[in-house]
C-alpha cells in the first residue's frame, strides 16, 4: 500500500498531469500527511472546519433573491427563457420615434441618468413590522368568533339574530314617492275620495315601518358632551412677539400650577413621613426587652378594687326585695304627674308662638333666601362642571403642560423661533377633555410564555 501511495504522488507531481476537477491544483494534491485534529474539543469546530462552501452556496442565495426576487431553480420556464421567432415586418421597419433638440439635432428619448439611479432594484420584499399588526384582547376577540362559528355549525343563533328574525316583517307594497317630473306617473286628484288604509293607522309598529311616522330625535342627543370649544387659543403671553405683562400673566399662571403641584408633593411626604412619638427610644426599647418578666405594683392595686366591686354588686342583687303595692301606686302618681306638666308647658308654649309670628315669619323668609342662594350655587356649580372633564373610565384625565417660553427663550424673528409641544398630542387631549374618549394608555402585551434558560452540555465544557 505504501509503495501504491508513493507512486500516486510520484504521478501527480508531474507537470503534464490533468486532474478530474479544474479548480484544484496539482499542487494542493501533493501535500503533506494530514494533520489529525481532535474534533471532540469545541475550539476545533471552527478552526480546523471548512464550511466556504456552505458560505458560497447561502451567498448565491442571498444574490438570486437580491437580483431576481427568488430562486432561480424554483422560477417556471416562462420567465426565464423566451421563444426568439425573429421580429417582424412592422417592428423592424419602426424606427425609435425621434425628439427635436434646442439645436434642431434628432435624438431617441431615453430616461436619466439619475432616475435609473432613484430606481428600486432590489427585489427582496421590505420586513413586515409585527407590533402594527398587534391589537388589543386578540386573543379573546378570536375565542369569540371560534365560539360563534361553532354555534353556527350547530344551527344555534345568537340572541341579537333572533331578536331581529322575530321582529315584524314590513309592509313591502308601499309605494314610495315618485319625481314630479316623472311623465309616467298616476294621474293623482286633488278632490277625490281617499282609499281607505286596511291597516289602523294609529299602529305605531305600522307608522314607524312604513315611513309614515318620523321617529323623533332623542334629546340627549342633541346636547354636546362640553361646552369647550374645539381649538384651545392660548393666552396673548404665548404668542410669538408677545407684550410683556401678557407673557408675565402666563407666567404666573404657570408658575402657580407648578406650585401646586409642589403643595401636593409636600402634603403626601407629610402624610407618609414618620412622626417623632411614634420612634422608638431607650426607654420604650428597655420596656419591651423586660415586659412580663417583671409585674408593676399598679397592677395588683387595681385587682383589689375590682374584687371589692363584683362583691357589692352581688350583695346589692341578693338585698333586692320585691316592690309592695303601695310602692307601686306611688310611683304611677308620680309618672303621671310628670307627663301633665309636660302637657301644660307644650300648650303654653304653643300659646306664646302666637305672639312670635312675627319672628316665625322673618326666620321662614331667612331660610328661602338660603334656599335660593344654595339653588343658584348648585346651578353654577352644574354649569362650571360642563366645561370639566368627566370621569368616564377607570383613568383620570390629566391636563397637558402650558407650552410657555421663558423671557430669555423668546425669539427675535420667526426664523428663530423653536416649535413647543406636539399638534397630535394636544389633539388627543383636546376629545379627552371634551368628554369624547376617555383617558387611556396603550395597551402593554404580556408574554404568554416566560423566558427559559437552558445549559448545554457539551463534551468537557458547560456554556
Amino acid at each position: 500500500m505504501a509503495a501504491a501511495r508513493r507512486l500516486k504522488r510520484a504521478a501527480v507531481s508531474q507537470p503534464g498531469f490533468l486532474g478530474l476537477k479544474s479548480n484544484v491544483e496539482p499542487s494542493d494534491l501533493v501535500s503533506s500527511r494530514r494533520k489529525r485534529v481532535n474534533k471532540n474539543k469545541k475550539k476545533n469546530w471552527s478552526k480546523h472546519s471548512d464550511i466556504n462552501d456552505v458560505e458560497d452556496f447561502l451567498e448565491d442565495i442571498r444574490h438570486q433573491e437580491r437580483t431576481t426576487g427568488g430562486l432561480l431553480s424554483e422560477k417556471p420556464d416562462d420567465t426565464l427563457f423566451f421563444l426568439d421567432v425573429g421580429q417582424t415586418e412592422k417592428a423592424e421597419n419602426k424606427e425609435p420615434e425621434p425628439v427635436q433638440g434646442e439645436k434642431g439635432k434628432r435624438r431617441v428619448q431615453r430616461p436619466l441618468r439619475i432616475d435609473l439611479i432613484l430606481q428600486h432594484d432590489s427585489k427582496v420584499p421590505p420586513p413586515k413590522n409585527v407590533t402594527a399588526y398587534q391589537q388589543p384582547n386578540a386573543k379573546k376577540l378570536r375565542r369569540i368568533a371560534q365560539k360563534a362559528e361553532q354555534l353556527a355549525a350547530k344551527g344555534v343563533l345568537p340572541r341579537r339574530q333572533k331578536r331581529l328574525l322575530n321582529r315584524r316583517p314590513a309592509d313591502k307594497t308601499v309605494k314610495k314617492a315618485e319625481a314630479n317630473n316623472n311623465p309616467d306617473r298616476e294621474f293623482y286628484s286633488m278632490w277625490g275620495d281617499k282609499e281607505e288604509e286596511v291597516t289602523d293607522p294609529a299602529d305605531p309598529w305600522y307608522l314607524q315601518q312604513t315611513g309614515k311616522r318620523v321617529v323623533p330625535r332623542p334629546e340627549k342627543l342633541n346636547q354636546k358632551p362640553s361646552v369647550l370649544p374645539a381649538v384651545e387659543v392660548i393666552a396673548p403671553g404665548g404668542s410669538y412677539n408677545p407684550d410683556f405683562l401678557a407673557h408675565q400673566a402666563l407666567l404666573q399662571e404657570a408658575h402657580d400650577v407648578e406650585v401646586q403641584k409642589q403643595k401636593q408633593e409636600d402634603k403626601l411626604q407629610r402624610q407618609l413621613a414618620v412622626r417623632k412619638e411614634d420612634r422608638a427610644t431607650e426607654e420604650t426599647i428597655l420596656h419591651e426587652q423586660v415586659e412580663g418578666l417583671v409585674e408593676d405594683e399598679d397592677e395588683e392595686d387595681a385587682v383589689a378594687p375590682n374584687e371589692d366591686e363584683a362583691d357589692s354588686a352581688v350583695a346589692a342583687i341578693a338585698v333586692a326585695e320585691k316592690k309592695t303595692e303601695r310602692q307601686r301606686k306611688k310611683e304611677k302618681a308620680e309618672k303621671i304627674k310628670v307627663q301633665l306638666r309636660q302637657a301644660s308647658r307644650r300648650q303654653t308654649e304653643q300659646q306664646q308662638q302666637l305672639f312670635q309670628l312675627r319672628s316665625i315669619k322673618s326666620s321662614i323668609k331667612q331660610q328661602e333666601l338660603k334656599t335660593k342662594s344654595r339653588r343658584i350655587q348648585r346651578k353654577a356649580r352644574q354649569e362650571a362642571q360642563k366645561a370639566q372633564p368627566r370621569r368616564l373610565g377607570k383613568l383620570k384625565f390629566q391636563a397637558q403642560d402650558l407650552e410657555v417660553q421663558l423671557s430669555d427663550e423668546l425669539a427675535a424673528s420667526l426664523r428663530q423661533l423653536k416649535p413647543e409641544g406636539s399638534i397630535l398630542k394636544d389633539r388627543f387631549k383636546s376629545l379627552q377633555k371634551r368628554n369624547l374618549i376617555e383617558p387611556r394608555e396603550r395597551a402593554k402585551f404580556k408574554r404568554r410564555l416566560k423566558v427559559k434558560y437552558v445549559e448545554k452540555r457539551a463534551f468537557r465544557q458547560i456554556t
